[in-house]
């Protein structure tokens, strides 16, 4: 099977920029967008063979998230259950038979930090989410989880080391997801591959001079390990700030 993710960062300004070109020619099994930006009735796109679940935030033209898959699931879950978080259109569960698939777009701790206690709380209550699903059934979970995780993770992490993304408090954060056996798809097989990233600023021609950060992820249970085949970085796909990232698992 083959999953994607990506932050498109306005869906209708990246399908202006080849977003149903790429996803035609990838032909995922699911694929998980982050950061649509739209109102239900804001856009009506026409992808045959494919499912749609949309969530929506409430505040008009920010965050919101998608899913696209070609089997239909068991059962669709709208954000974590959880009031102080699922204003913002931030996470979609897939429940198939064997496994659950779920896209997140965690918030950003803003500049200044301003979001960082919320974010905290976002991803404590995000991570006891998850891990009452694994009870269930093994969990796969995409998407933009806005921060870099090890220095091998961005350009210039002496540089960033407090800013939004690289702070101590989001990294240890992460590092519990980790230990708490998600594993890290992309690391896992190429743990040691520098200069490989998924997001780059507009700011400073970053893009074309490959100072970016690897924020956006799949995640998946341990119990997955083996039927892992591969994790993709499409930092070749342009559309958005962010490049897709991908999945393949037997």
């Amino acid at each position: 099977m083959k999953f994607i993710s990506w932050n498109v960062n306005g869906l209708r300004a990246c399908t202006g920029k080849g977003f149903i070109d790429f996803f035609m020619q990838e032909n995922a099994d699911i694929f998980c967008i982050q950061e649509t930006k739209l109102q239900k009735g804001q856009i009506d796109l026409d992808l045959p063979g494919y499912f749609q679940y949309w969530n929506y935030a409430e505040k008009k033209g920010y965050s919101g998230t998608a899913v696209f898959t070609k089997k239909e699931p068991v059962s669709i879950i709208y954000g974590i259950g959880i009031e102080e978080h699922d204003h913002e259109g931030r996470v979609i569960t897939l429940e198939y038979e064997d496994f659950y698939m779920i896209t997140v777009y965690t918030p950003n701790s803003q500049d200044g930090l301003a979001r960082l206690p919320y974010r905290m709380k976002w991803e404590e209550d995000f991570l006891s989410y998850i891990k009452g699903l694994e009870i269930k059934k093994p969990v796969i979970f995409c998407g933009d989880l806005n921060v870099a995780h090890k220095e091998i993770d961005l350009k210039n992490p002496k540089t960033n080391r407090k800013n939004a993304g690289f702070t101590d408090e989001e990294r240890q954060k992460f590092t519990e997801m980790t230990n708490a056996g998600f594993i890290d798809t992309f690391r896992y097989f190429y743990p040691d591959k520098e200069g490989i990233y998924s997001w780059w600023s507009y700011r400073f021609s970053a893009r074309a001079k490959n100072a970016g950060w690897r924020i956006d992820y799949f995640l998946v249970s341990e119990i997955l390990k083996e039927r892992l085949k591969d994790a993709l970085i499409y930092t070749d796909v342009f559309g958005s700030d962010h490049c897709p990232v991908g999945l393949i698992i037997e």
